[in-house]
């Protein structure tokens, strides 16, 4: 009797012992690591390592033409691996056009706008294009888009800018928060920075510069699937003696901008004024049409930590070279 007096209360308190026994359990879960611990990690949802495979011909005089899965051989430390995804250079791409407003950048402005117009008219009608500009701050002048009208609009809206000169902070902020990744295993991204590269962080140079080291921006591409495309602006002559920035600061900005293209797997572009801009644009846009994406499960599948060495080839083509990222650690 007493049992079945009690049964009605056992169920009522059934709900609050599971919620008990829930919260004891996410109490005993292990915290999640400090992020050092994932310093230099490509961290893929299907064990899928994606690569974009930019194919350049040595020879400019013969078409590359379009390639095929079966054009590409993938390898991870010498061992071959099997295609798994594969996307044609005719795949779409989100583009992010991240302009350096500081210095005498900043004061040819009408030049910067013209030039970056010509870009949104050079690209493929179905790429989306976000615009950021930067001084020591970076400020996002569009979203991700196709309105072709409203990109022209927002660009022409585009003001004479005050500070310094933090590009690296200004390329973290767009792959945190401009580079769209739920959609990167559908569109492609690609981040175009046209810089003379020369941040406030760099010895000898006035003002404080990036919060974010080089190093560290170095390891942020690493670990990100977007293509960073750095075109270097000449601004030597003019900056090294208007405001006594030192010549061993611009060869390292070059240097870094190097750097920057080689970790992602694409090409290092220079502008020797900025009325080149408006030729090299049109080259990056034609080079991006001739990028593929390529994923394969590797048939290492141990997440150990290690380096792994990826080589792209493509077969019976000798003329033509693949560019893609070096490597990533398997964690």
């Amino acid at each position: 009797m007493l049992l079945s007096a009690l049964l009605p209360f056992a169920f009522l308190l059934l709900p609050f012992l599971c919620l008990f026994t829930f919260a004891l359990s996410v109490r005993a879960q292990p915290r999640p690591q400090p992020s050092d611990e994932v310093v230099d990690t490509v961290r893929v949802d299907t064990d899928l390592v994606n690569l974009n495979v930019s194919v350049i011909s040595r020879e400019s005089s013969r078409a590359i033409g379009a390639l095929r899965e079966e054009d590409f051989a993938v390898y991870e430390n010498g061992q071959p691996q099997q295609i798994s995804f594969f996307a044609s250079a005719e795949a779409p791409f989100d583009l992010v056009l991240l302009l350096d407003l500081s210095g005498s950048t900043g004061k040819k402005l009408s030049l910067v706008k013209k030039s970056a117009l010509r870009f949104v008219k050079a690209a493929r009608p179905n790429d989306r294009i976000a615009v950021v500009t930067f001084t020591d701050v970076a400020v996002l002048i569009s979203p991700l888009t196709t309105d072709r009208n409203a990109l022209k609009q927002r660009i022409s809206m585009i003001e004479h800018p005050l500070g310094g000169t933090n590009f690296w902070d200004a390329l973290d902020y767009v792959l945190r928060a401009v580079v769209d990744r739920e959609t990167q295993r559908v569109r492609r991204t690609a981040i175009i920075a046209m810089t003379d590269g020369v941040d406030n962080a760099l010895p000898d140079v006035r003002g404080e510069g990036s919060r974010m080291s080089f190093d560290e921006l170095l390891k942020t591409v690493g670990r990100s699937d977007a293509i960073v495309l750095p075109i270097y602006l000449d601004t030597e002559s003019e900056i090294v003696k208007k405001y006594n920035v030192p010549p061993s600061a611009y060869a390292l900005a070059r240097q870094q901008l190097a750097q920057l293209a080689q970790e992602s797997g694409s090409l290092f572009y220079k502008a020797s004024r900025l009325e080149d801009l408006k030729t090299v644009y049109k080259q990056v846009i034609y080079d991006l049409g001739t990028v593929y994406s390529i994923g394969y499960r590797p048939t290492n599948n141990r997440r150990d930590g290690s380096w792994r060495d990826v080589t792209v080839r493509i077969k019976g083509r000798p003329e033509l070279q693949a560019r893609a990222k070096r490597g990533y650690f398997a964690r």
